[in-house]
């Protein structure tokens, strides 16, 4: 995650098109009560935060084997690669060096909108080494892609109405990069995108608090939260998107903003800074298990609240 707003007139999210505001076309109440593995959850997380990894930095080793695992994992849950392979390179200009990235996307087809899309989203890139420390970003943003790969994994087993773009970013930390290449490059046309789900830290809170941000901008999405938390065992809180004043405004600051500024809907989940953020010590032993699970049921409900819409 990054806490730099981008160069991008924050006044531009009121002259987007509104989300989708249709009909339920089903009681999600009435679906499989969503479960996440929570082994295979903590098993992802510790994988992608493992010092093997080196930190997962941008053009790195690291972040090639994290790749792999990913792509592995979208395997293992029967999602298929959206394009000829799972892995969608790019390419950017870093202090005057071309650096090699790639996103990791697939797709799960929707059996009664197979040509619409919610696209869900997180980034797996980190810090790399630094000065002989490893950045693991356990929580920034393991726990989002770990996240991500269950909610893979529970819509290949619970077939969803519309299409599913899984898009697993590089380059966030370069400057939502990731995001960036996936709208310039259109895998699908953007225009049949219903929605970008986004999350990015979401494995630990100390008060036990998951922030939704989107909902100022695109209030109809509110209904798909409110009903999703009222099942769930941690607080959602909203906010962070501009409508609170003194309060930092997130829109702009993960990998959502680029799918904002095209013109898509979005909502993003994460938590406040902790002590650990963007330092060595954000590592797999600091998440909160139970937090962690709660937060990745509560964005696949989401999802699958979203998905029932017309």
């Amino acid at each position: 995650m990054r806490r730099l707003l981008l160069l991008i007139p924050v006044l531009l999210a009121a002259l987007l098109p509104a989300a989708c505001s249709g009909t339920i076309t089903a009681a999600a109440d009435s679906l499989p009560r969503v479960q996440a593995d929570s082994a295979r959850l903590m098993r992802v997380v510790g994988a992608l935060a493992h010092d093997s990894m080196q930190g997962r930095a941008t053009g790195t080793p690291g972040a090639a084997l994290a790749r792999n695992l990913i792509s592995q994992e979208l395997a293992a849950a029967g999602v298929t690669p959206l394009g000829s392979g799972f892995e969608q390179p790019f390419e950017f200009s870093r202090s005057g060096v071309r650096v090699q990235a790639a996103n990791v996307l697939g797709v799960i087809r929707g059996s009664q909108w197979p040509d619409r899309y919610i696209v869900a989203t997180a980034h797996y890139d980190h810090l790399g080494v630094r000065n002989g420390e490893v950045y693991n970003g356990a929580d920034d943003n393991a726990s989002g892609t770990a996240a991500l790969l269950e909610l893979a994994h529970w819509f290949a087993g619970n077939r969803p109405q519309h299409s599913i773009i899984i898009a697993v970013l590089d380059g966030e930390e370069a400057g939502l990069r990731g995001a960036r290449a996936f709208v310039e490059q259109k895998p699908v046309p953007l225009g049949d995108i219903v929605a970008d789900i986004n999350m990015d830290m979401v494995g630990r809170n100390a008060s036990n608090e998951l922030f939704a941000v989107g909902t100022c901008q695109y209030p109809q999405l509110k209904q798909y939260v409110r009903e999703a938390a009222r099942a769930a065992t941690i607080t959602l809180r909203y906010g962070h998107d501009g409508c609170v004043a003194g309060q930092e405004d997130w829109t702009w600051m993960s990998d959502q903003g680029p799918f904002l500024q095209a013109g898509i809907p979005f909502l993003y989940f994460g938590v406040e800074d902790h002590p650990d953020y963007h330092q060595p010590t954000d590592d797999v032993g600091r998440l909160m298990p139970r937090f962690f699970v709660a937060a990745t049921q509560l964005v696949i409900d989401v999802t699958r609240r979203l998905d029932l819409t017309r």
